[in-house]
Order: structure tokens, then C-alpha cells, then sequence
């Protein structure tokens, strides 16, 4: 597969790896990134994976840009070091609609469905996290069915409560933290995405397989208050 390399700021450098998002890009993205890990060059500060690119930032006074783009060509010339990695698969449970996914009736109706189909089609596809970023932890996950896609709202919340499970277009993702949003609200997690007192505080990372799950009301708090008793 063909790389190409651009600027980025006065520190930081884009490898990308294609145009358009593919399983093979995917894992491209995500074993580039664990290479870079593994080898941790002396100037390397920071790799942040995308969809199709991955930003690397370094230590301009240790090297520069062309030093940089040239040890990660020669890096990356390297097969058996470019090889696929494995990958994690994550078990998400949701409890639906209710005052958790106050949007799962829109998201039904906007595409000729019951909400117990939208949440079946919703827990039976086959996601992957493409990449974290707008928020500490959010994961933006792809991989969901066209049938259950849903426009973003013409007017964005202004507070979303932590742990909501959202569409917008084809992606589904998780809000980790309270925070704005426009995404379609379908749902709530009893997990924890983001964890700040952790040594790795995102719970998701680019290249995970994701299933969510189906669980009662009665079953997310008995989860929240094991996760709450865990932690204190």
C-alpha cells in the first residue's frame, strides 16, 4: 500500500494511507500506529490515528521534518514490520430508548421501522472503532447498518449526559463525557469510556471490534452500582 507524508503544524507530520475508509485502511492505520508504539523513535512525542491518516508529532529540536519523513519511509518500506495486528473485541451493553435513547422513536420512524427493530439491527452489526477524538474517549464507530441511519439534529443538545449511545449518518458512537452533541440519542451505557484515572483513560482505542448488547433498566443500574462500588 501506497503512503504519502505532509506537514502538519510546525512539530507534526501526516502519514495517509488512503482516500476512502476501509477495513484494509483500517488496519493499516492501526498497525502503523502500533509499530510506531513499539519502536518509539527518539523524536516521536504523540501518534493520534484517524480514519485514513495518522498524525505524528515530534520533537522538532531532536529532529526535523525531513529527518522525520525519512526514518518513517524507511520504516514503513519494512513488510514484516507492517504486518496485521490483533485486535480487541469489546462488549458494550445498552439499555434503549426511555429517558436514556429519547431519539430511538425519531430514528425508527425516519427509516419505516419499530424501535425493537432499529435496537435489533443496532445490537447484531459488525462495528469497529475507526478512530477516538471530538471528546476525551469518543469513539467513532463504524460498521452500522444504512437501515437504522439518521440525520444529526437541526439543533444540537446543549448537555448530553456521559455514557449515551448515539447515531448521526452511518456512524454510531458513545458520548464518554457530558457534552454537547447533535447525534440521535438511542441508548445508555452502564460502562465507563473514559476512566481520567486510569494510566490509559480511554477505554476504546482505533481498530476495536465492538458488540453492543441489549440489557433491561434494572440491569444498567445493578451494573452502575457494581461499577460505582468497584471504584470507591
Amino acid at each position: 500500500m501506497d503512503y504519502s507524508f505532509s506537514p502538519l503544524g510546525d512539530h507534526s507530520i501526516i502519514i495517509e494511507i488512503g482516500q476512502e475508509i476501509s477495513e484494509e485502511v483500517q488496519n493499516q492505520v492501526r498497525t502503523i500506529s502500533q509499530l510506531l508504539e513499539k519502536k518509539q523513535p527518539r523524536w516521536l512525542l504523540e501518534i493520534i490515528p484517524a480514519f485514513t491518516t495518522i498524525a505524528v508529532f515530534y520533537t522538532p529540536t531532536v529532529a526535523s521534518y525531513a529527518t522525520v519523513e525519512a526514518e518513517l519511509k524507511e520504516l514503513l518500506q519494512q513488510p514484516e514490520e507492517v504486518a496485521a495486528s490483533e485486535t480487541r473485541t469489546v462488549e458494550i451493553p445498552v439499555c434503549y430508548g426511555g429517558e436514556f435513547g429519547p431519539d430511538l422513536e425519531f430514528v425508527a420512524e425516519h427509516n419505516g421501522l419499530t424501535p425493537e427493530e432499529v435496537i435489533d439491527i443496532h445490537t447484531s452489526g459488525s462495528y469497529s472503532v475507526h478512530m477516538i477524538g471530538f471528546a476525551p474517549g469518543f469513539p467513532f464507530i463504524g460498521g452500522m447498518s444504512e437501515k437504522i441511519a439518521a440525520p444529526r439534529r437541526d439543533s444540537p443538545r446543549l448537555r448530553i449526559p456521559e455514557r449515551t449511545v448515539g447515531i448521526a449518518g452511518k456512524q454510531t458512537g458513545v458520548y464518554p463525557i457530558e457534552t454537547p452533541g447533535g447525534w440521535q440519542l438511542i441508548g445508555r451505557t452502564p460502562i465507563r469510556l473514559f476512566r481520567p484515572d486510569q494510566e490509559v483513560p480511554s477505554l476504546l482505542r482505533a481498530g476495536d471490534k465492538i458488540i453492543f448488547k441489549k440489557i433491561t433498566e434494572s440491569e444498567y443500574y445493578a451494573w452502575k452500582e457494581e461499577d460505582h462500588a468497584a471504584n470507591h
